[in-house]
């Protein structure tokens, strides 16, 4: 299935905070580079429609990961949370965080610096009302990879702990491509 058809798919499940979710989508899609922007110019997917791959791909992991371990949490709050964890890389509607430069996108230097989390934070809430565990997620989403994110350790709500692991779940094995091996053997010594 192709990443436009899987993002389509997502977008209709959405029910009870559709007005606002389309509201917010329809900004995304008319005025920012979200249809088009790179997840990244250093680690990962950093090409064309970079970012959206890797958000459809971590709501996906999230909701998998969700009936498997929490199937009380909302669905639509796992598809609001992974869709958008990572929004704030597309920058400001005046001002995209990466621009194009030939075959390749680079930082765009001439921006307002702020963390991608709240930055993701900051355009959500304009338009999309988020409970505290969603805000939470949304804001610590990289775990203890952020040195500022180490207060919250053990304090993570069910939530922001799905939401860690199946954003670097998506980034390291699927999108990098990293082989899973038979774990048979893992533990043994040589």
């Amino acid at each position: 299935m192709s990443i436009e058809k899987e993002y389509e798919e997502l977008k209709s499940k959405i029910k009870d905070r559709k007005k606002d979710f389309d509201e917010f989508i329809n900004f995304l899609e008319t005025k920012t580079t979200w249809l088009t922007a790179p997840a990244s110019v250093i680690y990962h997917l950093s090409e064309k429609k970079g970012l959206l791959k890797h958000s459809v791909g971590v709501t996906n992991t999230l909701l998998k990961l969700r009936k498997l371990l929490t199937p009380q949490l909302s669905e639509e709050s796992c598809i609001i949370v992974g869709l958008f964890h990572d929004v704030g890389k597309i920058g400001m509607p005046h001002s995209p965080r990466y621009k194009e430069n030939g075959e390749k996108f680079v930082y765009n230097k001439n921006q307002v610096e702020m963390q991608i989390a709240n930055k993701s934070l900051y355009l959500i809430s304009k338009y999309i009302p988020l409970s505290d565990e969603e805000a939470q997620a949304i804001l610590y989403h990289d775990g203890q990879y952020i040195p500022e994110n180490r207060f919250i350790a053990h304090k993570e709500c069910p939530l922001t702990l799905l939401l860690t692991f199946a954003d670097t779940w998506t980034a390291a094995v699927y999108e990098e491509g990293r082989e899973i091996k038979d774990n048979k053997n893992y533990f043994k010594r040589e």
